[in-house]
């Protein structure tokens, strides 16, 4: 499976824009399988609490409705990141997976808040880890701070997922996560990991791009810069195999001593 990443500037308050420029990419971005946009994407990130409160929208709306147009004018699957508002009137920092016939997939919802900024504009998502089946390839989701729990990605290692998919927003000084945590996670818990950031700023934010795909045996399939970019990378099942069959990461776990941890 071939999966795009974009890294951009965001287009804060512009869903309109951000759509158009969605379409655009995903025209250029024929021949993957998948494209991978950044955290809230179609809104911004950095926008306050009254924008969000206003822009939201529900999963199956005209949003979803036009990604889903999108993805099958274009042929591939689309994952992007948006401010989702529920039938009881809760704001979640969330992201979709729409595939290539324009069908939803699947809804994730961030379940750890990063700082006040995060906590001020939504609701932390209840625990649902959903692993979806794509094109072969069985697909779990964070967002952004989501990774940097490792009991996160290593529940949905567990649960089966080859490729972990992780819109984000991550900013300096936190550039060591892009680098370091990327790769520590996709080797740790021997799946890939596509990690889809920003640049530029927004705001007083200054994202620090390093988009990425990181393989099961922690090298790079694709990385890019500090600038805006479209990178594409092929997942090999095979380097999958043969990471797992060298790393005994999951054969010499012992749960038993890790159930104390759950109490603290």
């Amino acid at each position: 499976m071939r999966v795009a990443l974009y890294q951009c500037p965001p287009l804060p308050l512009e869903p309109a824009a951000n759509l158009q420029r969605l379409h655009q990419l995903a025209m250029e971005a024929k021949g993957a399988d998948l494209l991978v946009v950044p955290e809230m994407f179609l809104t911004g990130y950095n926008i306050g609490k009254e924008a969000v409160a206003t822009l939201a929208e529900v999963y199956n709306g005209e949003w979803a409705q036009q990604v889903g147009r999108i993805a099958k004018a274009a042929g591939l699957a689309i994952l992007y990141g948006y401010p989702e508002r529920t039938a009881e009137g809760q704001i979640y920092n969330a992201v979709q997976l729409i595939d290539s016939n324009g069908q939803r997939l699947c809804n994730y919802r961030k379940t750890h808040l990063f700082g006040d900024l995060d906590r001020s504009m939504f609701s932390p998502g209840d625990g649902e880890f959903p692993i979806v089946e794509l094109n072969g390839w069985k697909l779990g989701f964070l967002i952004c701070y989501d990774l940097e729990f490792p009991e996160n990605a290593r529940r949905l290692a567990l649960e089966g997922a080859e490729l972990i998919l992780v819109p984000t927003a991550n900013m300096i000084p936190f550039d060591f996560i892009a680098d370091v945590s990327v790769r520590s996670r996709a080797f740790e818990n021997q799946c890939y990991v596509a990690y889809a950031n920003y640049c530029g700023h927004e705001g007083d934010i200054h994202y620090c791009g390093q988009s990425s795909i990181a393989a099961p045996d922690g090298s790079r399939i694709a990385q890019a810069g500090l600038d805006e970019a479209l990178i594409v990378g092929e997942l090999d099942r095979q380097l999958m195999v043969d990471s797992r069959s060298a790393n005994r990461y999951f054969n010499d776990r012992r749960p038993e001593l890790y159930d104390a941890l759950n109490k603290r």
